[in-house]
C-alpha cells in the first residue's frame, strides 16, 4: 500500500510524506493502517510501545527524480533541490517505510538563518 499526504500549516504545504506498507504488514491487527484516512500515521506509530524505529537516512532530491517530482506537484514554484529523510518502522515486527520530503515553506529552526 502506498500512502501519500501533504502536511500543511494553514494552506502552505511544509512536508510531503510517502509511506510504503507491504501487503504482509497489513494483516492481523495492523490491517487498520489501510483505513487511516485523515488520521496521522505518527499517532499510530508512537502510541505503540512495541514500535521499533530503524536508522534515519537523509537524501538530497533533484529535479527528474520520481520522489522530487511527486513532492513538487503540491507547489506553485519548483525549487532547485529538496531534502528528505526516510526511516523503516516496525509495528508488531512488520515493516513500513516512511519518507518525509521537506518543502521550501518550512521555516528555519530558531537561530538557523534562511527558510529551506
Amino acid at each position: 500500500m502506498l500512502r501519500e499526504v501533504g502536511l500543511c500549516c494553514g494552506n502552505l504545504p511544509w512536508v510531503f510524506a510517502r509511506t510504503v506498507i507491504p501487503a504482509r504488514s497489513l494483516r492481523g491487527p495492523l490491517r487498520s493502517l489501510s483505513t487511516l484516512g485523515e488520521r496521522p500515521l505518527g499517532a499510530v506509530l508512537f502510541a505503540d510501545p512495541g514500535m521499533r524505529r530503524g536508522p534515519t537516512e537523509v537524501a538530497r532530491l533533484l529535479p527528474g527524480q520520481a520522489l522530487f517530482e511527486t513532492a513538487v506537484s503540491l507547489l506553485h514554484d519548483r525549487p532547485e533541490v529538496l531534502w528528505g529523510r526516510r526511516c523503516l518502522f516496525f509495528l508488531s515486527g512488520k515493516p513500513l517505510l516512511v519518507n518525509e520530503i521537506f518543502l521550501p515553506g518550512v521555516p528555519p529552526a530558531p537561530g538557523r538563518g534562511e527558510v529551506l
